[in-house]
């Protein structure tokens, strides 16, 4: 079993060697495993295999795993030396609200060193195909960020500029390497950067963006914010960015109903020589404009976004 193993994972080796240089996508040195890297399908491995060969890596598939990701071993965790289903779980148990402040600690993937074979429970260093039964422990496998997942239809990759793995697949997304991350290439020629765009938590419930599983929105300022928190604020007529209070939309249509209603709502005429200066927070303009109790206007790009200075 071991020989046949070894061979095994001699043929991928083979299949995924350095080839001197990353690919480019589009204008920029795009997502793309390094050199030597093993982000492996199993579809490549079970090509030219008899049938026999290849039932034996698919057993179990998709039976495995937790709630976070279907695969068909356990880690050990480097940090305290325990055993989870994968770090998802590992962060969430130690760092539970009953875990001492001083015990509470995230896992870090890149340094796990052993795996447990879920089938035949057998202990041993980081590798796709189990040593012993020589079942597949992972459809999708990357060496580098130690990570296995049986559920290939999220398309993972592994962007070298982001140095973990992303999902979405590879062709759909660009690394831009002023905000620190992997965005939509339909974003390329459009987003404006943001140095460590992506490298704070979401401004609304405090998740690491860079890290996140859930979907990330690019506001048109360049700051970043989780898709359902962004959808929860615009449920409560939240319509600002959290941190620089840019418009997260076009607003145009909100701008024409308050001109109507400003125009409807005449103020006292004590009120009609009454100036004030304020501070546009979509272009940043200083304008001397007339108070109105229900908003007041920016003179240079026509927003109601303002504030008084």
């Amino acid at each position: 079993m071991e020989d046949l193993v070894n061979n095994l994972e001699s043929r991928v080796c083979n299949m995924h060697g350095s080839n001197g240089q990353d690919k480019q996508l589009q204008t920029a040195t795009a997502c793309n495993d390094s050199p030597g890297k093993k982000c492996i399908p199993s579809e490549e491995m079970t090509d030219g295999l008899d049938s026999a060969a290849t039932e034996r890596l698919e057993k179990g598939l998709m039976q495995y795993g937790c709630p976070h990701y279907r695969r068909r071993c356990r880690i050990r965790a480097p940090c305290c030396n325990e055993i989870f289903d994968c770090r998802h779980c590992h962060n969430e148990t130690k760092n539970l609200i009953n875990v001492e402040q001083k015990h509470r600690h995230d896992l870090p993937r890149q340094e796990v060193q052993q795996v447990i074979c879920s089938l035949c429970s057998t202990e041993q260093q980081v590798r796709q195909v189990c040593i012993n039964c020589g079942v597949c422990m992972g459809k999708y496998f990357c060496e580098t960020c130690k990570f296995f997942d049986d559920d290939t239809s999220k398309e993972q990759y592994h962007c070298s500029g982001c140095g973990i793995c992303r999902i979405g697949g590879q062709e759909n997304f660009f690394h831009c390497y002023t905000c620190g991350c992997c965005y939509s290439i339909i974003l390329k020629n459009s987003h404006p950067c943001v140095e460590g765009a992506m490298h704070h938590d979401c401004p609304v419930c405090f998740e690491y963006l860079f890290e996140s599983t859930n979907d990330v929105s690019v506001l048109p300022c360049g700051h970043t914010i989780h898709v359902h928190c962004l959808k929860e604020m615009q449920q409560h007529l939240q319509y600002a960015c959290p941190l620089c209070s840019k418009s997260v939309c076009d607003m145009s249509k909100v701008w024409e109903k308050l001109d109507i209603e400003i125009a409807a709502t005449p103020m006292p005429e004590s009120y009609h020589n009454k100036m004030v200066r304020i501070l546009c927070n979509d272009c940043g303009t200083t304008s001397l404009v007339q108070f109105h109790v229900v908003a007041q206007k920016c003179l240079n790009c026509k927003s109601y976004n303002t504030r008084q200075t």
